[in-house]
């Protein structure tokens, strides 16, 4: 297996490039300024998959936005992290991305306790069964379809014939009803 060399234009190249839609232009950039962008964009969104998708988005955009850039307001990396930090606070911002947070899987928070404590996850004796049982009826319902039998949300919507968003905020709601007990 060969080590592929990384491409390195100087700027003035790398723009020549751009402007010319070159392929290799697409790979310099990648090659000289992936590291330093995510870098960027994983401190504001804190998540390193989620960074990874906005890094794709910066590189799509920088691509398609090109022409707007001017040498003569800037230094083409400023131009590309303002760029990076505006798409990462974007999606920070997105309503998506606060319900995600919100919506953290049940077997996550699991397994963050049994990391952090050192336990062993024993739903007898957390007493699981009975913190459920002190949930509504509704909420219970979605908990056991999602989490116990596997459904999606989208089969669990299906299958108790009401709306996806519905669906969502009571597993959320469930969720947090029960997270009061172990923080």
């Amino acid at each position: 297996m060969t080590k592929q060399r990384k491409i390195n234009l100087s700027e003035e190249e790398l723009i020549t490039a751009l402007r010319r839609r070159e392929k290799i232009a697409a790979e310099a950039l990648y090659d000289m300024y992936s590291a330093a962008l995510f870098g960027v964009i994983v401190r504001i969104v804190n998540d390193e998959a989620t960074a990874e998708d906005v890094l794709q988005e910066t590189f799509i955009k920088i691509w398609n936005s090109f022409s707007g850039y001017s040498a003569e307001k800037g230094r083409l990396f400023t131009w590309m992290i303002n760029i990076a930090r505006n798409l990462a606070i974007d999606k920070v911002r997105s309503k998506d991305f606060k319900n995600q947070a919100k919506n953290q899987e049940l077997e996550n928070n699991v397994t963050f306790i049994d990391e952090r404590k050192n336990t062993v996850y024993n739903p007898e004796l957390l007493g699981l069964k009975d913190l459920v049982e002190t949930l509504r009826p509704e909420q219970k319902l979605i908990l056991d379809l999602i989490y116990f039998k596997g459904y999606t949300h989208v089969e669990a919507a299906e299958e108790l014939e009401i709306p996806l968003g519905t669906i969502k905020t009571r597993l959320r709601m469930a969720i947090q009803q029960l997270r009061k007990h172990f923080n």
